[in-house]
């Protein structure tokens, strides 16, 4: 097997380097998983639900973690339909395909977020199908105001550490711990850095082109996608783009299963600049870097409790998600918002009637449309996004 290609290290532009990002992320085969496994025998591939799942006591314990976003429209559904129901998000169906039809036989364990009734139903039949492999579900605190919630959360990550240590054959140290926590506060630092210059100049940082270069973090070493975000940065800057009339926007409802790259492509198009989004936002969790020093295990339970994004799926205890999401909306001048829900997802949609209402209170106009993994079609979606910037256009105008 030929070495892993680092490519970001050998792309010459940004155009070529986010062609690669790309490609990797719409392999839902994992081939560079593959390899890594090859290169690194006896070590262990753990699938995660892409929500929130801790990655740093994977690392810590040797693992790859891989981030399963299901197909990514790239499989058709021919075994899972029997085993799930059918009128499920499609993350949950076509991951679960991906494992029965043997296109990530790669995978040793999964490890699944308490974020839904949908992820609860999936780990039982992910374990039930596969009863050999590694499968933990992991309980998040629903009071996360309660004196009580770090240390009932610190026994969940306890947990799963003690199972990986199981599953690997090795303990896994504390300070083995804090180095992961290191490298994943620098992932998120890099990726705070690249979207806060979309954010700034949308058109130079294209939503694609950064989603794309975000997406590779969740099939690479976190080490190497360090670099990879490096080098990205470096060749974004000299990506010059033209200026365009758009309308600054921001994108909610993609934090689970995610749009086809085909969608945020038609409303860029349509003038569209997201310059603030919740997708894959797994990868960037948190507000602030994880305490380095201490106790690791109640670092992160502390920083999943008082500084995460706030999403439909961890409970905000004190904190508002619609004072959340007004707050930035003033400060990236957003002129609109788009609901993104993905078809049957009851988190997203019950939260956009909450948010929506804030929002029109607020005088900031709304569009909502439903996705789905396998969308094709993108017409409506199209025309509905360019009537929603005409609308704003028009009305900063006079």
């Amino acid at each position: 097997m030929e070495p892993l290609n680092f490519f970001w290290e050998e792309a010459k532009s940004w155009d070529e380097l986010v062609e690669k990002c790309r490609t990797l992320w719409l392999d839902p085969a994992g081939s560079t998983v593959r390899a890594w496994k090859q290169q690194h025998p006896g070590e262990k591939a753990i699938g995660c639900f892409p929500v929130y799942t801790p990655q740093e006591l994977l690392v810590a314990a040797g693992c790859l973690p891989v981030s399963l976003f299901g197909g990514r429209g790239q499989v058709e559904i021919d075994h899972a339909d029997s085993h799930i129901q059918s009128f499920v998000c499609s993350i949950a169906r076509s991951t679960l395909e991906l494992g029965l039809a043997g296109h990530i036989d790669w995978l040793d364990g999964f490890v699944v977020p308490s974020i839904c009734d949908v992820a609860r139903n999936l780990s039982g039949i992910w374990q039930h199908n596969f009863p050999k492999g590694f499968v933990l579900y992991l309980h998040l605190p629903q009071n996360v105001d309660s004196a009580a919630a770090g240390t009932y959360y610190r026994g969940e990550l306890e947990r799963l550490r003690d199972s990986l240590a199981t599953l690997t054959g090795r303990p896994v140290s504390d300070e083995a711990v804090r180095r992961a926590i290191r490298v994943y506060n620098r992932n998120r630092a890099l990726l705070a850095e690249l979207f806060e210059r979309r954010a700034a100049r949308p058109a130079q940082w294209p939503v694609v082109h950064v989603y794309a270069l975000a997406a590779a973090g969740n099939l690479l070493p976190r080490q190497e996608h360090n670099r990879l975000l490096e080098r990205a940065l470096v060749l974004g800057d000299a990506n010059l783009c033209p200026q365009r009339d758009v309308v600054r926007v921001a994108l909610r409802g993609a934090f689970c299963e995610q749009p086809p790259l085909e969608l945020l492509e038609v409303l860029e198009e349509a003038g569209c600049a997201v310059v603030d989004d919740d997708l894959q936002i797994g990868a960037r969790f948190f507000l602030a870097p994880v305490a380095e020093a201490g106790d690791p295990l109640m670092a992160l339970a502390d920083a999943y409790r008082h500084r995460t994004v706030l999403t439909p799926v961890n409970n905000p205890g004190r904190r508002s998600r619609s004072d959340d999401l007004l707050r930035r909306c003033q400060e990236k001048a957003l002129q609109g918002i788009i609901f993104a829900s993905p078809k049957f997802c009851e988190p997203a949609l019950y939260d956009s009637v909450l948010l929506k209402r804030a929002l029109e209170g607020a005088g900031l106009p709304v569009l909502e449309f439903e996705y789905e993994e396998k969308m094709t079609v993108f017409e409506t979606v199209r025309m509905q996004a360019e009537t929603f910037v005409e609308s704003i256009l028009f009305f900063s105008e006079r």
